[in-house]
């Protein structure tokens, strides 16, 4: 039922609020991870990760998935935002960016690198921004883990 569903968004942002900005008490310039995720306001609204009607249609296990996904930005960003993130730790923002889950490891990377140049490849009639932004997102992730395979 869509109250249902609208109740535990809800719930979700304020346990966000209590994660993220527990010693705030400004409540105004508070950026949410749960605003880019998510719309109580409109069942279509493509400005969001995943809007209600596309929540509406999964079933318990993948709604499940989609709120873990969540709360792992959620963390990430609080990690971020403390310092206290640590080196084997990829940027999960760039992860979910190639339909990655936050956990990935180098050989999947590598992996689904492959997959979406092959597919949106400019000689292949792919488009040539979205190829480029797929190999910047590559190249800093494959850094990243150069530089941690290096320190040890």
């Amino acid at each position: 039922m869509i109250s249902d569903l609208k109740r535990k968004l809800r719930q979700l942002k304020k346990m966000e609020d209590q994660i993220r900005f527990f010693n705030s008490f400004i409540s105004r310039n508070k950026q949410y991870i749960w605003d880019q995720y998510f719309s109580t306001k409109d069942i279509d609204d493509n400005s969001v990760k995943y809007n209600m009607k596309y929540l509406m249609e999964l079933d318990r296990d993948k709604l499940k998935e989609v709120f873990e996904e969540y709360f792992i930005h959620v963390y990430y960003q609080l990690y971020k935002e403390n310092g206290i993130l640590t080196d084997s730790v990829y940027n999960i923002d760039l992860l979910t960016d190639l339909g990655l889950p936050p956990n990935a490891d180098l050989e999947s990377l590598k992996h689904k690198f492959r997959e979406l140049a092959k597919l949106h490849h400019p000689d292949q009639g792919g488009d040539k921004d979205k190829f480029i932004d797929i190999l910047n997102k590559y190249k800093i992730l494959i850094s990243d883990a150069t530089e941690r395979n290096s320190d040890n």
